[in-house]
């Protein structure tokens, strides 16, 4: 559906705010990417950006893969390598992203990234007095400080050191908005490894990465991750090119329908693999899949009861679509997940 190109709807209004603030403070440097194909290989979404061969990310479980070799691209990192390869030193890359997730109002199986990369050559810091290292580091900051500021006015930031396998050092930059702390994007110093890779072993460079939804969300005050995806004209026409933060006026408050679910689990249960069952049945009127009670019995065996959510943002749902649908769901878990109802 291409949402991030699309110039009325929050997500490509809030991409083109981005574009805005880096075509102003850096003019004609940086490359923007938003139409690469989301369908790349295993090595390219892992292999090239050091994710460890045993890191979570590659399960099956949390990756949705084409086959053993291609998958779904689960971030915009997945082209970082091949576009440093081809020479590009200033550069932006939104799109499609997808993994296997929760279900409930922030998660959802397709969600939208931005990735920017900045690469420095010895010149640029060879007169600056600190090491490569700390001039990427402090550029870095230097930027996403006045992004954020862009983007949300003059909010108290605070920078919070993490982890990311391909960066070093890495952090996370939040913001205090709306009377809470928030975690507006993760960034970090590039690993050389990447960038030796990539034919460029005298450089340093940056990275940060943010998502689109999480930050459109509180931007617009869009309280389910959901609507980004309706063609409801109640929620389409809400929105205008160029008018980041134009507050989101709910149209319907149709009421959920709860439906509970016990069953025995086997040993390759996961969640995940259960919302992917329910949501291939119900699609988008599942809302949430909450775990509502666990136990183990002397025998060892384990229940898991789940409560299902159905609501649709459009309209009333019927007592036999919900029961239709939730008997599909039953059949499915206990044929695709092997577990026994209870």
């Amino acid at each position: 559906m291409q949402l991030h190109r699309r110039n009325q709807h929050p997500l490509g209004i809030l991409k083109n705010a981005i574009y805005d603030y880096f075509d102003t403070n850096y003019p004609d440097k940086f490359d923007k990417f938003d139409d690469l194909c989301p369908i790349v290989s295993v090595r390219q979404n892992f292999d090239e950006v050091l994710v460890p061969a045993d890191h979570i990310s590659r399960s099956y479980n949390d990756t949705y893969y084409v086959d053993s070799q291609t998958v779904l691209r689960c971030h915009t990192s997945a082209h970082q390598a091949e576009l440093l390869r081809n020479g590009h030193t200033h550069f932006l890359v939104t799109g499609d992203v997808y993994r296997r997730d929760s279900i409930d109002s922030t998660h959802y199986p397709v969600f939208h990234q931005m990735e920017g990369v900045r690469v420095f050559a010895p010149n640029d810091w060879e007169g600056s007095g600190t090491d490569a290292t700390s001039h990427a580091a402090e550029d870095l900051k230097k930027c996403l400080e006045g992004l954020a500021r862009h983007l949300f006015g003059g909010v108290e930031m605070r920078w919070v050191d993490t982890y990311f396998p391909f960066t070093n050092p890495s952090f996370e930059l939040e913001i205090y908005f709306q009377d809470q702390w928030m975690e507006v994007l993760g960034c970090g110093v590039t690993e050389q490894e990447i960038l030796k890779r990539s034919g460029k072993t005298d450089n340093v460079a940056w990275a940060f990465g943010l998502g689109l939804e999480r930050l459109a969300m509180v931007l617009f005050d869009i309280p389910d991750i959901r609507l980004f995806w309706s063609t409801d004209e109640r929620f389409t026409s809400q929105f205008s090119s160029g008018r980041l933060g134009l507050k989101f006026k709910p149209f319907s408050k149709y009421p959920p329908c709860y439906k509970d679910m016990s069953f025995w689990i086997s040993d390759s249960f996961t969640e995940n693999n259960l919302c992917e069952v329910v949501r291939g049945i119900a699609g988008d009127l599942a809302e949430e899949v909450k775990l509502i009670d666990n136990f183990t019995n002397k025998k060892g065996m384990t229940s898991h009861c789940y409560r299902i959510a159905y609501r649709s943002m459009e309209r009333s749902l019927t007592d036999e679509e919900i029961n239709d649908l939730q008997w599909k769901v039953r059949e499915q878990v206990e044929n695709k997940l092997k577990v026994v109802l209870r």
